[in-house]
């Protein structure tokens, strides 16, 4: 099967000679037909540098990007066949909805007939019909996203970009527009690429995430691959709240890994004789009298659907997802009980997976 986009070998370098600064470096990654691609990574990491450089609004310094089976690198924004929607929705304060929705159309000569059959069906899609006849000024923040939304759909695009469309919008609103996102791409099936960097958005939306950091690709995977199988520490730590526990020790024996305060019975990697981290997300770890690894309540964070419990041990702090009722308090001496099967281990030097 070919790739509705293609990313190959692509850099990105601002500035001449020694103030050169490389801000992506020999990016690849191959997009299937229909599927949703989140870059996700803080700021700076080159995530909407590459957006631009898909949609055109900055060239590469090396590389293509093929849309299809066209390198459309050189080639003007409005002849790529793309689709942006911006945080700040961009549109047109003086028209209504149904103008703001249909003018792509308009600008490409669409019969008026074909156009207006094409407004109500997206409109239909987004459950915004009502809302036809309104100018911009006169819809909520989730209203003026749905129309700009609308707007990219009506043109039917090979591709739909999108730049943190979301962070403008409070919670609730976000957590409404997420799922409104989801459905219309299940309902379109046209292939989107997301840049946040909100990890819960990227797990969510995406049926693969690509984890960005200083420019370079850390790992691309599905949602289960990046939070279960990270390729190093800082995928890690990155994707996950609370972020995944490590904690230092050595391999000490046939079966045993020792860290510090504590030997336990875990079979380590065969290359885990020199400094190794063991990797436990929270819901990993259980509060249990009778284990062996003990510590001291730090702190205790109810959120209704969870409990979370920040533990002082010898080997550093260690936070544990626990059952909403559970019931301790700082001060109370615990012990950690580690479910052995979901353990990931990295190499402390290099920080990369055993």
């Amino acid at each position: 099967m070919s790739s509705a986009l293609k990313i190959n070998g692509i850099r990105k370098c601002f500035g001449k000679g020694d103030h050169t600064v490389e801000v992506l470096k020999r990016i690849d990654i191959d997009v299937a037909p229909g599927e949703f691609l989140i870059l996700v990574g803080p700021s700076g990491c080159g995530k909407s540098t590459l957006l631009n450089i898909i949609a055109g609004l900055e060239e590469p310094t090396e590389g293509s990007i093929s849309i299809g089976d066209r390198n459309v690198v050189g080639v003007p924004p409005a002849q790529r066949d793309i689709a942006m929607v911006f945080q700040s929705y961009a549109l047109y304060p003086t028209m209504s909805v149904a103008e703001n929705i249909g003018f792509a159309l308009e600008i490409r000569k669409v019969p008026k007939a074909e156009r207006q059959a094409r407004i109500a069906e997206v409109a239909a899609m987004l459950q915004i019909e009502h809302l036809l006849d309104r100018r911009p000024s006169q819809l909520s923040g989730g209203q003026r996203q749905r129309v700009a939304m609308g707007r990219a759909l009506a043109r039917n695009p090979q591709l739909f970009l999108f730049d943190e469309p979301l962070s403008n919008l409070d919670a609730k609103l976000r957590v409404e527009m997420r799922a409104e996102i989801k459905r219309l791409h299940q309902l379109s099936g046209i292939t989107s690429v997301y840049v946040t960097h909100d990890q819960v958005e990227a797990m969510t939306l995406g049926s693969r995430i690509a984890v960005m950091k200083g420019g370079v690709l850390q790992q691309l995977g599905t949602p289960d691959d990046i939070y279960n199988r990270p390729a190093n520490t800082y995928v890690a730590t990155f994707i996950g709240s609370p972020t995944m526990n490590l904690i230092e020790g050595r391999a000490s024996g046939v079966e045993q890994f020792t860290i510090a305060g504590a030997q336990l019975a875990l079979a380590a990697p065969s290359n885990a004789s020199k400094p190794t981290l063991l990797g436990l997300r929270p819901e990993h770890i259980r509060l249990s009298d009778a284990a062996a690894w003990r510590g001291v309540v730090n702190l205790v964070e109810p959120t209704g659907a969870d409990t979370y419990v920040v533990v002082d041990t010898s080997a550093g702090k260690v936070t544990v997802r626990a059952a909403p009722q559970t019931q301790v308090r700082p001060g109370d001496a615990v012990g950690l009980e580690i479910q052995a099967e979901h353990i990931t281990w990295f190499d402390q030097a290099s920080g990369l997976r055993l």
